[in-house]
């Protein structure tokens, strides 16, 4: 598997997340989902890993943090500011956008320019 294909992977792992915030996947985000993936060159890795999570209901914090520590590894990405984009529709989706789901999306921007951040003052010391 390549890089991008994982990274992908780990998009809709991410999606999965957002959905299951407020402790249910609703009908609006599945359509999310899918309008926001339709012409993706990677949405096959996208949808078959939400898809995965969604049928092993997997607990969400276990599913972000393990995509916090991909991003991590994988380091700085230009697609990251899509992510959170496409989370923010998925989330806004369904009655709005829950205070659940708010956090992750913060959590998840914050958390990446932490890391950067750490791993740029290490390279500059």
């Amino acid at each position: 598997m390549t890089a991008a294909e994982r990274l992908f992977e780990v998009f809709g792992e991410l999606l999965y997340a957002i959905a299951m915030a407020d402790g249910l996947i609703q009908d609006e985000e599945l359509t999310a989902l899918e309008e926001i993936v339709e012409n993706h060159p990677w949405s096959t890795a996208v949808k078959w890993s939400f898809n995965y999570e969604k049928t092993k209901a997997h607990n969400v914090e276990e599913v972000y943090n393990k995509v916090i520590n991909f991003c991590h590894q994988h380091g700085p990405s230009p697609h990251y500011t899509d992510f959170i984009s496409a989370m923010e529709k998925v989330a806004a989706a369904a009655n709005g956008t829950e205070d659940s789901e708010t956090k992750i999306i913060q959590s998840f921007s914050a958390d990446l320019t932490a890391r950067f951040q750490e791993d740029l003052d290490k390279k500059s010391r």
